[in-house]
Formats: C-alpha cells, sequence, structure tokens
C-alpha cells in the first residue's frame, strides 16, 4: 500500500503512510495518480497534459490506388482510427497523397475526409498539367468530443461526372497521420 495524499472534501487533506515507496494521489478517495521510482501513472481515465501538447500520434500508410468518374465521393484506402483520452481533445489530421485529376473540360479532383462516414472537409480545385501526377496534402483540425475510437478516411470524386480521377500509386505511401491535441 503506497503512502496515500487524499483531498478529501470534508475533512481536507489527509496523509496515509506506508513505507513502500509510492505516493497516490487521491480526491475525495478517488484515484488520480500514482507517483514510484520510474515516474507518475496516472489512474485509468485521468490525463496528465497541458492544452496544446501531443497526447498520442497514430500513423497509416497505403499504395493502393482509387479511382473515380463520378460527382460522388468514394472512400479510398487511405484511412486511419484514433481513441482519443478526453473529450475536449481535438485531432490534428495530416494526409499525404498523389493525384491524377482530370482536366479535361475543366474538371479536377476533389478530396475529402471523413469522420466515422460524416463528411468533414473537402478540398476541390486539384488541378493538373496534362494527365501528370501531382503530389498533394491538407491539413486539418478536427473536435471530435468523444472518447470512443474515432476512424478518419479520405475520400475522391471528380467535379465532372464522366472525367476520371485517380488517389494514390501502386509502390508510392500515400500517407494519413492523426495526433490527439490536449484540449
Amino acid at each position: 500500500m503506497p503512502t496515500i495524499i487524499n483531498a478529501d472534501t470534508s475533512d481536507g487533506l489527509k496523509f496515509t503512510s506506508d513505507t513502500s515507496g509510492e505516493i497516490k494521489l487521491q480526491s475525495a478517495g478517488a484515484d488520480i495518480a500514482t507517483v514510484g521510482s520510474t515516474g507518475i501513472t496516472m489512474a485509468s481515465g485521468k490525463g496528465l497534459a497541458a492544452t496544446g501538447h501531443v497526447l498520442q500520434v497514430v500513423n497509416a500508410k497505403t499504395t493502393t490506388q482509387t479511382t473515380s468518374n463520378s460527382t460522388s465521393y468514394a472512400d479510398t484506402a487511405l484511412t486511419a482510427s484514433i481513441t482519443p483520452t478526453s473529450s475536449s481533445s481535438k485531432i490534428l489530421i495530416i494526409a499525404n497523397f498523389i493525384l491524377y485529376p482530370a482536366n479535361a473540360g475543366g474538371g479536377h479532383a476533389v478530396v475529402g475526409l471523413n469522420r466515422g462516414g460524416t463528411l468533414i472537409y473537402d478540398r476541390a480545385g486539384y488541378n493538373s498539367v496534362g494527365s501528370s501526377q501531382i503530389t498533394s496534402a491538407f491539413n486539418y483540425l478536427d473536435t471530435p468530443s468523444t472518447t470512443s475510437a474515432t476512424t478518419y478516411t479520405c475520400r475522391l470524386k471528380s467535379s465532372v461526372s464522366g472525367q476520371l480521377v485517380a488517389f494514390g500509386l501502386t509502390g508510392y505511401n500515400n500517407v494519413i497521420t492523426l495526433m490527439e491535441i490536449a484540449g
């Protein structure tokens, strides 16, 4: 049993000591953290982070190509999931990918971002010279307001029906990075 420092709501600050070499911090009898020789361990559901600090990073890659000639979004293989540690956290999404946009007749590729099946961002206007590939990227800061697993998926569509656009390139790593930022 560690030494316990408890900020009790009725009796004020209470100390219970022992010789374990650990200190347990409590509030109203509920564990907050344990301080030991290896550092601070937070109790389940508790966090130790200042606003704006990166709490975790998730990264996913794909070399799968997705094509579309529709003006409706299609999911690409570029997807990643993260489970925020706090509902006040923000998620910074950074995506890097290859596109083969259509350019005949004024069309272009449109890339979107879904969170759990809901479109939260779209970036119209990816054009190229001729039919060449272009490397592209976007950043988006999301506030999902949850501690449940949250999936982000890049999406693709053409701005003009019937014009083929492609997302990704076999052998090239398209990358999505999710960073949880303390809120």
